[in-house]
């Protein structure tokens, strides 16, 4: 999954408010429920030293609605400048939160990248579309609807018979092509900015084909037509939104299991894949990591989630231990993090790519492991775990 839009943080020298609250507005108390579970965080962020700017910056974000229907959660960073990072994941925390410290509690924005998906909402009918954009960066997920119009208003065919008839029918069909050929157009010049992973297509049963076969292959390769949606009134929007929701988790899981299914290949081959602690921080501290997997459970008081290991100020910087770090001429600028934290941070420095692993999908040892970019003869290389500690290992313990 992608994790460069975290990529500014590290670019900021903290210290970090980090929230993770449930933003979910069931109701008309909606509102004043989020409110709530708000003053409860920034009383706790106040005790821990955050200056009331920060408080009120990040109070303006919070309580400025989602616009996502059912429950869901919303992850926040801010430090003295303004709010850097303000993404909703899928599932609310069981606990609202916020810390305060020196760096940001990366986990959890770790998990709402694993969650996010870069998408495109296109609802077309005969006449255009309206183009609604998720996308990564710290924004929220839906932007304004932006109405695309063909501009050709011949639409409708007629009842009638004979020529007359006949060219009304190939002026509308005319009309609806090219409208279709407008709006992919747009659509195209506005991906090649926004680079969506999904484009969700819906609307109209006659426009959707159109703007589907207007599309260059690029685009075409990732829509995924969703029923249910139109530019009229009459939606089930329910019914749509449901659909909406089903089509991202598909993806979702079609893209985790495309990482996982290299990292279990590679690892098989014991050449372009690692798994431990010891053996992911190496790969990091290279420069190797092209997508590093946690185990799902970690930021659910796993046992990783009591590790630590050292950093120094850049993010290749990683280390067990404080020896390690200091043998790999680093002395200024050291810190103990959390594990998670330090790895995702890690990653986050070398563009790699961040998923999390269900229980069982993958043999981790520690709950840890990376695909790599590439492979030397520096490299640790991987042997089937064995031994009785190794499957503890695999379990995520620590032993």
């Amino acid at each position: 999954m992608k994790i460069d839009w975290l990529k500014p943080l590290l670019g900021h020298p903290g210290p970090f408010a980090t929230v993770y609250i449930d933003a979910t507005r069931a109701n008309e108390a909606g509102d004043r429920e989020v409110e709530n579970r708000w003053k409860g965080v920034r009383r706790t962020l106040r005790q821990e030293g955050a200056p009331d700017a920060v408080l009120d910056d990040l109070e303006e974000v919070v309580l400025r609605p989602t616009r996502v229907g059912g429950t869901h959660g919303r992850v926040l960073i801010a430090d003295d400048t303004g709010v850097l990072v303000d993404r909703v994941v899928k599932d609310p925390p069981a606990l609202t939160k916020g810390s305060w410290g020196p760096v940001p509690a990366l986990l959890q924005a770790a998990r709402a990248a694993d969650e996010s998906v870069d998408y495109v909402r296109v609802v077309v009918d005969r006449q255009g579309a309206d183009l609604t954009w998720s996308v990564a960066g710290g924004h929220l997920p839906y932007a304004e609807p932006e109405s695309v119009e063909g501009g050709h208003d011949v639409i409708n065919k007629v009842r009638t018979g004979g020529l007359s008839h006949k060219r009304i029918e190939s002026r509308a069909e005319d009309s609806w092509e090219r409208n279709a050929e407008a709006v992919a157009a747009e659509l195209e010049r506005q991906a090649a900015e926004y680079r969506p992973e999904l484009v969700l297509l819906t609307g109209d049963v006659r426009a959707v084909p159109l703007v589907r076969g207007a599309l260059g292959h690029a685009i075409a390769d990732r829509v995924v037509e969703v029923p249910g949606g139109g530019r009229g009134p009459g939606i089930n929007e329910a019914a749509f939104e449901s659909n909406v929701a089903d089509a991202l988790d598909s993806f979702r899981e079609r893209r985790r299991e495309k990482v996982l299914a290299e990292f279990r290949q590679e690892q098989g081959r014991e050449s372009g894949a690692v798994t431990s602690v010891e053996d992911v921080v190496a790969v990091l501290a290279r420069g190797q990591v092209k997508e590093l997997v946690l185990a799902d459970e970690y930021g659910q008081d796993a046992a990783l989630d009591g590790r630590s290991l050292w950093i120094g100020p850049s993010p290749m910087h990683i280390a067990a231990t404080k020896e390690e770090i200091q043998d790999l001429g680093v002395t200024d600028g050291l810190e103990k993090l959390p594990a998670t934290v330090a790895l995702v941070r890690a990653a986050i420095g070398q563009d790699a790519g961040l998923t999390f692993a269900p229980e069982g999908s993958v043999e981790l040892i520690e709950g840890v492991g990376a695909t790599l970019r590439w492979a030397d003869e520096g490299t640790p290389r991987e042997v089937a775990a064995t031994m009785s500690g190794d499957d503890a290992r695999l379990r995520g313990e620590i032993i």
